[in-house]
């Protein structure tokens, strides 16, 4: 059976801006049988992350990820139907999402690796898996419950940065939901600006390409910050930072304007900046989700339940077929996207 799948093309090194012409598509003969305790599976939805970046570096600089290689197909989150099981927990027509779930249009995988998903979860919309019901939602909900520290009906005041991208546009949301009484996002354009206040509910937005951060944020956030959900690091995060609050908290979810530098992560803060975080007693903790697997099956069930009730609003940037992969990366790790970026292989989820 001839399939297609993505492999890394080359490296931008750890300096450089990824591209499209980074991956490249090819060819490739699955075997005609599976083996037992394997499956056959059809791709339906593949994810790009931030956290990718690194993966194309030859050492990723973590112990928890390991890097793609050369010629090789490239893996992450990903969603699709079983076309044919030899495995005693899955039959033809289930739902599976995997973690490292090699960019291809259909693939052999080991059952034990899948997890089984039931799309009345996500009333249909097999994709939010991978979105707000999937890692970037448990990262966003566990990260908030965790480092965030917050107190309802204690006026608390949240900033979150890459506000429009996957977790973002669902941090803002949940810090509302559990009970902060103000949320200000940063983004990079005036469309998601809009798109944050007109249907997310934040109660305020800043264009940081346009707007002086630090004067909106005075002027927005008078009563100081306390919860900074910080996806960006870099310049914003060291503006933000300075206007916070005695011992108020840093949720360290990603540092993306950083990515495509050689810096250790989390990145160290500059020594002006360091000493506003000692002198306030701020928290800023490393937050990795992975370490909370215990908590993934009721943060699921919590997601679900506040999409159904119409409390958490998903947005989603699609793009369709495994050739645009890489234009997809590229587009999502420039701000191309609002809320979360997803690649659609097929659309056909039925057998």
């Amino acid at each position: 059976m001839i399939v297609q799948r993505v492999v890394l093309n080359s490296r931008p090194g750890k300096n450089g801006n990824p591209v499209a012409e980074n991956f490249r598509v090819e060819e490739v003969n699955l075997p005609d049988n599976i083996n037992e305790g394997q499956v056959l599976v059809r791709t339906l939805y593949l994810s790009v992350d931030p956290y990718m970046r690194c993966r194309m570096n030859e050492d990723t600089g973590t112990d928890y990820i390991t890097p793609w290689q050369l010629s090789q197909v490239v893996d992450g989150g990903g969603i699709g139907i079983i076309e044919e099981s030899k495995h005693k927990n899955f039959t033809k027509g289930d739902f599976v999402i995997y973690f490292y779930w090699p960019w291809q249009t259909k693939v052999i995988l080991d059952g034990n690796s899948l997890e089984k998903v039931d799309p009345q979860l996500v009333d249909g919309h097999l994709s939010y898996f991978l979105g707000a019901i999937g890692m970037p939602g448990l990262t966003s909900l566990i990260g908030i419950q965790e480092k965030g520290h917050i107190t309802a009906g204690s006026n608390q005041t949240m900033v979150v940065s890459g506000a429009a991208g996957a977790c973002g546009s669902l941090a803002g949301q949940i810090g509302h939901i559990m009970g902060c009484s103000r949320v200000v996002g940063i983004c990079g354009t005036h469309e998601k600006c809009l798109f944050l206040t007109s249907e997310l509910g934040f109660d305020a937005a800043i264009n940081y390409k346009k707007e002086n951060v630090a004067e909106q944020l005075r002027e927005l956030c008078p009563a100081g910050v306390d919860v900074y959900f910080d996806n960006v690091g870099g310049d914003i995060s060291d503006t933000v930072i300075s206007q916070m609050n005695q011992s108020s908290h840093i949720i360290l979810c990603g540092q993306i304007s950083q990515y495509n530098k050689d810096v250790p992560y989390p990145p160290p803060l500059p020594p002006a900046v360091e000493a506003i975080r000692k002198e306030r007693n701020i928290t800023r903790e490393r937050f990795l989700v992975l370490n909370y697997k215990d908590k993934f099956e009721s943060g699921i069930l919590q997601l679900s339940q506040w999409f159904k009730e119409g409390k958490l609003k998903i947005k989603e940037t699609m793009i369709n077929g495994l050739e645009n992969m890489g234009a997809a990366f590229q587009s999502m790790m420039t701000g191309g996207n609002t809320g979360k970026q997803i690649v659609c292989i097929s659309e056909e989820t039925s057998l």
